[in-house]
């Protein structure tokens, strides 16, 4: 029955059109239109009212962060520019305790650089171990015999444990890496050292090229004299 009901022709249903009279206000608004519309208002009705509630409610003398990091200027807030809030002597001790820190780290790679380099050499310079084998008979001992005169004659090299010879590549690489850290180090230390001396008073200049003994890529700055009281 379904199926012939829908077999069935029907009139197509239209919508109730904009009367002629107002069709300059545009299409005629339906129901669903009208919900969409009434929910916007109400929602932005209800935001407004919650708006009014807080700033109703608000301590005036409630502390923000804007109060001192900004201005009015013709009605409207504009950020102040951010001066430095410590002092020069408040610097000074911030830049000694970060070239402390670094003069440390610089001290405790080059101990570790030291012990690397002192292993590294006790075991090259480690005397080969002596291996003692025991022969059946007497063909088997000038076998054993002639095989260790050839080795003796050869590198020792190839006498080395794999895994010794493992361990010892990555201590190479180890004491590489550490010295290309203190070398970081020691331009870092120099420079900060170099910025800690400029920001003391007194009047300096940076010399030029043709002014230092030695011309060097870092510069180089000159304290005028004065005179102590």
């Amino acid at each position: 029955m379904s199926s012939l009901r829908n077999a069935i022709p029907r009139r197509a249903h239209k919508e109730r059109a904009q009367l002629q009279a107002r069709k300059k206000f545009g299409l005629l608004e339906k129901r669903k239109d009208y919900v969409e519309r009434a929910q916007a208002f109400h929602k932005k009705e209800e935001t407004l009212r919650k708006l009014r509630e807080k700033a109703a409610s608000r301590n005036p003398d409630e502390f923000n962060f804007k109060m001192i990091t900004s201005k009015v200027v013709d009605g409207v807030h504009r950020i102040k520019s951010q001066g430095n809030k410590y002092s020069q002597e408040e610097l000074m001790i911030m830049k000694t305790q970060d070239i402390g820190y670094i003069l440390q780290k610089l001290q405790s790679e080059k101990k570790k650089i030291d012990r690397l380099n002192g292993s590294l050499h006790a075991v090259n310079n480690q005397p080969p171990t002596k291996h003692i084998y025991y022969a059946e008979d007497r063909e088997e001992a000038e076998e054993i015999f002639s095989r260790s005169s050839q080795k003796s004659g050869s590198s020792n090299r190839m006498d080395i444990p794999r895994n010794i010879r493992r361990k010892t590549a990555s201590s190479y690489r180890e004491l590489h890496e550490r010295k290309k850290r203190v070398q970081q180090l020691e331009k870092m230390y120099s420079e900060m050292a170099l910025q800690k001396e400029l920001q003391k008073p007194g009047r300096k200049r940076k010399l030029r090229d043709d002014e230092m003994v030695s011309p060097t890529t870092h510069p180089v700055y000159k304290w005028r004299a004065e005179r102590k009281r």
